[in-house]
């Protein structure tokens, strides 16, 4: 398929998980999910990829590039959770692209790009809102999300770049499941002794961090970087209707309008080429 196609899948699917997991906050914990989601990933890609194959055979460059990924997956996906358990899926997304645009700007340096940051950043604050004093906590895991985020882009672009590619996608998920594996186990521990809850952990787990990885994989091999990034004007407005379907959170006119602006800014910038 045109990698166009993958990138339109992963789009759904990148948002559409978190979305489910946030409904399964309330019986195994916000970093309990994250563990679960994790770890499926990881279980599904190692008899796949052979990440212990991969990483043994992998020269040394190579390996740091692993684990950086890794740990940059697993601290990633818990600062998104930590983040979604307290703010709206809406306002998380926006902040995750802001970053990438102002990324752009350090290796691009434009009017274009200015005007691009400075459009992409009035939207976010109209998404903020009053948070700023009544939920720190939660924008701080949000932009701790969006600037590992830019770091999931840069590593994941390198990695489909080198040709390992899907294999370097699972050897980096095992290194990220030994990351969290002491951190939400205890949380999790509810949904290891009912199936059902399991069953559900593990459809988020498929469609957060399984289908969309791949799918990105998939793009990134055959994109450019500069292409993907501006396919990424994308996301928030996926964000924003997988909140209203599957959350009930209906935006403002406010909130509407400062997406419409995230959006408007992540398409006009212009990324740095490879």
């Amino acid at each position: 398929m045109p990698p166009h196609v993958w990138f339109c899948v992963s789009a759904i699917f990148h948002y559409l998980g978190p979305a489910f997991a946030v409904l399964l906050f309330a019986q195994v914990g916000v970093l309990g999910m994250a563990w679960l989601r994790i770890a499926t990933a990881a279980l599904i890609f190692a008899p796949l990829t052979r990440p212990w194959t991969v990483f043994a055979r992998a020269d040394r460059s190579a390996r740091l590039l692993l684990l950086t990924f890794g740990i940059c997956l697993a601290v990633m996906n818990c600062a998104f959770y930590l983040a979604l358990a307290r703010l709206p899926i809406s306002l998380v997304a926006a902040i995750e692209f802001v970053g990438t645009i102002g990324v752009a700007l350090v290796g691009l340096r434009s009017r274009r790009n200015v005007a691009a940051l400075v459009i992409a950043v009035a939207g976010t604050l109209l998404l903020i809102d009053i948070k700023w004093s009544s939920d720190p906590v939660g924008l701080f895991w949000a932009f701790l999300n969006g600037a590992l985020f830019i770091g999931y882009i840069v590593l994941g672009h390198r990695i489909a770049q080198t040709g390992i590619g899907i294999a370097g996608l699972g050897t980096a998920m095992a290194i990220a499941f030994l990351v969290v594996l002491p951190v939400g186990f205890s949380e999790a521990l509810p949904a290891l002794s009912a199936p059902q809850l399991l069953i559900a952990a593990i459809g988020v787990g498929i469609c957060s961090s399984v289908i969309p990885y791949i799918c990105d994989q998939l793009a990134m091999a055959r994109l450019p970087r500069a292409s993907f990034a501006l396919m990424l004007s994308l996301l928030p407005l996926t964000a924003t209707l997988i909140g209203v379907v599957v959350l009930r959170q209906v935006p403002s006119l406010t909130d509407c309008f400062g997406i419409a602006l995230v959006v408007a800014g992540v398409a006009m910038h212009k990324p740095a080429q490879e």
